[in-house]
């Protein structure tokens, strides 16, 4: 590892221009990389097998990262970036208080595994702390993939790994283009039943919803829920009964309580 190692005191720097100005810029844009941020984060990106263009951490956090790099499955070729804490917050735009950055590269042809039981699909999930939570919620409860609609906001985005906690790293993650036609025929191809989780006193509520063996469990953005067409997709719709006077759940919250349950129904489902 020691080869690698380059310590750095410029913070204009050429090889730093992944991170420079981080607040301002959106990465996925640049060729489909992402910037983890803390050493959670970056460990669990060592441990997934997407590449690694490159960490910039400062002493201290090296040390303690030390094992991750050793035992990570990725070529170990990227280069090792050292900085005062003074140094990368120059570089970054902002206070790196966790002193721990990497730049890392999305899978772009990721796909839906043709054995997924359980697929969580958000709809214009704009929001990227609700996105980054229905991410660590789905990777928490089991789920085989993540379907993302069109306008929903980029899972890779900084904020929402961090709050994800870099579960975004160990699912399959897949945009559609068309919507719900694409939705629709992933439906067929997969032979998922749809759920839709709503508000709406007509839909079953969810302790009493008996689960099938595949399903794709669709969320909306907070507000204005699930879309006509969306809803019109689905196969089933369920609810969250709630307190009377209730106006409605965080969609993270929504997303963990439907995936506990429906994971516990498949529990309980199997031989």
């Amino acid at each position: 590892m020691s080869e690698r190692i380059v310590t750095l005191t410029d913070p204009l720097d050429s090889r730093l221009a992944d991170y420079r100005d981080l607040k301002e810029r959106d990465l996925s844009a640049e060729g489909g990389r992402f910037v983890a941020e803390s050493e959670r984060v970056v460990r669990r990106l060592l441990a997934s097998p997407l590449r690694v263009h490159s960490l910039l951490v400062t002493a201290t956090r090296l040390a303690s990262l030390g094992d991750a790099i050793n035992r990570s499955t990725i070529p170990s070729t990227f280069p090792i970036f050292v900085a005062t804490q003074a140094v990368m917050d120059a570089i970054a735009g902002f206070h790196v208080h966790r002193g721990c950055l990497a730049i890392g590269e999305r899978d772009s042809e990721a796909t839906v595994p043709s054995s997924s039981r359980t697929v969580l699909i958000l709809e214009d999930l704009v929001d990227a702390d609700n996105l980054g939570a229905c991410v660590r919620n789905g990777a928490a409860f089991g789920i085989d993939a993540l379907v993302l609609s069109p306008r929903a906001a980029d899972p890779f985005y900084r904020k929402a790994i961090r709050v994800a906690l870099g579960s975004t790293f160990a699912l399959p993650i897949v945009r559609l283009r068309d919507w719900p036609e694409d939705l629709l025929d992933l439906k067929v191809q997969l032979g998922l039943r749809l759920i839709g989780a709503v508000l709406d006193d007509r839909a079953i509520p969810l302790p009493a919803y008996r689960r099938p063996e595949r399903i794709g469990l669709l969320l909306g953005a907070e507000g204005p829920g699930l879309s006509r067409a969306a809803v019109a997709a689905c196969d089933d719709l369920i609810t969250i009964p709630m307190s009377p006077g209730a106006d409605s759940l965080n969609v993270g919250t929504a997303g963990a309580i439907a995936l506990y349950h429906l994971q516990q129904a498949s529990a309980a489902r199997s031989p």
